[in-house]
């Protein structure tokens, strides 16, 4: 599996950016997608994920900020990130998450740089 994102950039606070996530290969019809990040010096943390379902789960602090979708049929995930703020500074990954005939697995896509700055 192949997680290609794109999206990242600089971003003055308060403005809006949108993360893509395209997924290739070997990819079951029931998995999560979503997106962490890694903010300096800290540990990647979920952002927001989304079930094939159409479940979703968000951090406390991107509630109501940050929307997570998908498309099945094309295998993507999107985060739509509106009121950034400079906390919001993180490396932030693309994750795939399905089980497969060795567990549960975890694919991750390079990370894609945002930064909130004025």
């Amino acid at each position: 599996v192949q997680l290609q994102a794109s999206g990242g950039g600089l971003v003055q606070p308060g403005g809006s950016l949108r993360l893509s996530c395209a997924a290739s290969g070997l990819i079951y019809s029931i998995n999560t997608m979503g997106w962490y990040r890694q903010g300096p010096g800290q540990q990647r943390a979920l952002v927001a994920s989304i079930a094939n379902s159409g479940g979703t789960n968000y951090a406390d602090s991107v509630k109501g900020r940050f929307t997570v979708s998908r498309d099945n049929a094309k295998n993507t995930v999107s985060l739509q990130m509106n009121g950034l703020k400079p906390d919001d500074t993180a490396v932030y990954y693309c994750n795939l998450r399905q089980r497969m005939d060795q567990g549960l697995l975890d694919f991750w896509g390079e990370g894609t740089l945002v930064t909130v700055s004025s």
